[in-house]
């Protein structure tokens, strides 16, 4: 048998480190986190939750956590090890009873594969339930003094007669509760569902429908799972600030004028190849907006033409390096490519948020 020598072993040694460090290495996948484009429950009155706020969370097969935070601050390309993962989202934090608080969410498990690129779309649902009353002049009347409750297992939220917001509750069991001086009553019971917006009248009927003559009827036409509106959806807006595209939803309208679009100001010194998306800038005539404000992916944005005058004085990144991260609303015309990528150009109108 040869013998080695000492001179050969480390050399031995690195080789099979290495070895030992690119099969490591060939075992990490990348995990892509993306938000469906599909109509979601929710209520116009209240407001469009922005999916950079989202919060997610993503463990291992093993329960331990390997991201918790901010879908805006979430790397576009988590690099993992090979395995399971299960994937939360939700638009906010919700364990009891609050008032116009829809919380919105997704849960999913995704398999990364060593070396290669593992997309999970979250398609975004109402993952709590609601209840709002309508109370009749006579009620107030009649009973003054009184006060309605609504009542979880999770907790209560007392419903003045004035108020007009939604209550949201987890999925259960809800109560109307009438406290009136020393005693309480309740006036129904109604097992909600996920998504359901239950409304209730409350008035006063005969003798009959109560010992109190109090009529609580459940408006059945009511009974309604939201308004709708889109996430990071394929809508007909843009008319209005109000009804502004998403970076995705504009790349779709290319040739069309005076659209409004918002996203995230990310990065500029656009080049027909390239862009950055870290300072210090150099180019005050262009910049790059995106969905997310972690985006470092010049094909995921859209490019932004700063003509001379108030728009290039404001908005360029230059002069106002403060700006990258931050959301901007963009008035303009959608041509299909600015540097080589869909952009929007002749801004008449803007506004930060």
């Amino acid at each position: 048998m040869k013998k080695l020598s000492l001179l050969t072993l480390p050399a031995i040694l690195l080789v099979s480190a290495c070895a030992d460090f690119m099969q490591s290495f060939n075992r990490q996948g990348e995990l892509i986190i993306r938000f469906a484009e599909t109509t979601i429950p929710g209520t116009r009155a209240s407001a469009l939750p922005d999916t950079n706020d989202f919060i997610i969370a993503i463990t291992d097969s093993n329960g331990k956590s390997v991201y918790n935070g901010d879908y805006g601050s979430l790397q576009e390309h988590l690099p993992l090890d090979e395995g399971n993962y299960t994937i939360v989202a939700k638009s906010c934090e919700f364990s009891a009873p609050l008032f116009d608080s829809p919380q919105y969410g997704d849960t999913q498990v995704a398999a990364v594969k060593g070396g290669k690129s593992t997309v999970v779309t979250l398609s975004c649902t109402q993952l709590n339930s609601g209840v709002r009353l309508k109370i009749e002049s006579g009620f107030l009347s009649a009973y003054p003094s009184s006060v309605l409750y609504l009542k979880s297992p999770h907790g209560r939220l007392m419903y003045s007669y004035s108020e007009k917001r939604i209550a949201y509750f987890l999925p259960g069991s809800v109560n109307l509760i009438l406290a009136d001086t020393d005693k309480e009553q309740t006036l129904c019971s109604r097992l909600l569902e996920a998504q359901q917006i239950l409304t209730i009248n409350i008035g006063i009927g005969s003798q009959s429908a109560g010992s109190n003559g109090i009529s609580v009827q459940v408006d059945t036409s009511r009974n309604w799972l939201s308004d709708s509106y889109i996430i990071g959806g394929d809508n007909s807006g843009g008319n209005d600030h109000s009804d502004a595209l998403s970076v995705s939803e504009a790349k779709k309208h290319t040739g069309e004028e005076d659209l409004w679009v918002y996203g995230y100001i990310v990065g500029g010194d656009l080049s027909s190849k390239s862009c950055s998306f870290t300072p210090p800038f150099a180019s005050r005539t262009n910049l790059v907006i995106a969905s997310k404000s972690s985006c470092t992916d010049k094909d995921a944005c859209l490019s932004v033409q700063l003509a001379k005058g108030d728009v290039r004085d404001a908005l360029n990144l230059v002069d106002n390096p403060e700006l990258l991260g931050k959301q901007v609303f963009l008035k303009g015309d959608i041509v299909p490519a600015y540097y080589g990528i869909p952009g929007i150009q002749n801004i008449s109108e803007f506004n930060l948020k």
